[in-house]
């Protein structure tokens, strides 16, 4: 088992190297930007935009559901103080999770993951963001399975080893992305956590790849997790010139608030 996985690390290597220069544009909880984050009118318009893969986050319910939402309470976007892991599903869908953003998406409910799943067309992808722990995740991958999605439309990534771990065990074809920042200690001067460090904790929990922020990513970086037969990408960019260093960098995507324009400033300066 473990020297077929290796094999299958090993050809998406190649293949990457392989791979078009452009990197998929993922959209960042939808169309995050002209659309309220998380939500069916986010996913759907990021479709509409020629969005690769839409990225999403989720939590478990207290009565076992699964449903689309970033933060741990509503509070910040509906102004009530719910926990998510301590409300029903009822009593999370009762709550106005679009009006925040503009008064043409007043009404619109938190969706649950089956609905999310169920706005991914063929040939696209959807990035599945685990927000709580691994008690998740046979739930998820139950769900996941019963979407009628094929496997490589699935990545599940998470901030939190754990999880990574927990999916690894239980569905090792599924792709696992561990997410990080590397930052730099103001004393030392060194980066954190370090490259080493991070392939060990990979390695360790059988993920697929990594997904960071912009800050310290050089193509030395990227060949470097490559090599070592990990998949390397971005989060969240907004603007033209840093998406294009970033695929020069040989990032394979980049996820976005605006997913219509990104693309389009991409593809304007390969014509």
């Amino acid at each position: 088992m473990q020297r077929a996985r290796s094999v299958l690390i090993f050809l998406s290597f190649l293949s990457s190297l392989c791979a078009e220069d452009t990197p998929l544009v993922v959209a960042h909880r939808g169309a995050s930007q002209d659309a309220p984050e998380n939500t069916l009118p986010a996913f759907e318009l990021a479709w509409q935009r020629g969005a690769d893969a839409i990225e999403a986050d989720f939590h478990l319910t207290s009565d076992g559901h699964i449903v689309c939402f970033h933060d741990r309470d509503a509070k910040r976007l509906t102004g009530h103080p719910l926990v998510v892991e301590n409300s029903t599903l009822k009593e999370l869908r009762k709550l106005d999770v679009g009006s925040h953003h503009s008064e043409k998406f007043r009404g619109v409910a938190m969706p649950t993951l089956a609905e999310v799943l169920s706005t991914v067309p063929d040939g696209r992808k959807i990035y599945i963001e685990i927000k709580c722990g691994p008690v998740i995740a046979p739930i998820l991958l139950e769900e996941v399975s019963n979407s009628g999605l094929r496997q490589e439309q699935i990545v599940i990534i998470s901030f939190k080893h754990e999880v990574i771990a927990a999916i690894e065990k239980a569905a090792p074809d599924y792709r696992t992305f561990l997410l990080t920042q590397f930052k730099k200690d103001k004393k030392s001067g060194k980066i954190t956590p370090s490259r080493n460090k991070f392939v060990a904790t990979l390695k360790r929990i059988r993920a697929d790849g990594v997904s960071t922020s912009k800050q310290f990513v050089t193509r030395e970086l990227v060949d470097a997790f490559k090599r070592d037969g990990y998949e390397y990408h971005v989060w969240t960019i907004n603007d033209a010139p840093t998406a294009r260093q970033l695929r020069d960098c040989g990032v394979l995507s980049i996820t976005t608030d605006i997913p219509g324009r990104l693309r389009a400033a991409l593809a304007k300066e390969e014509e």
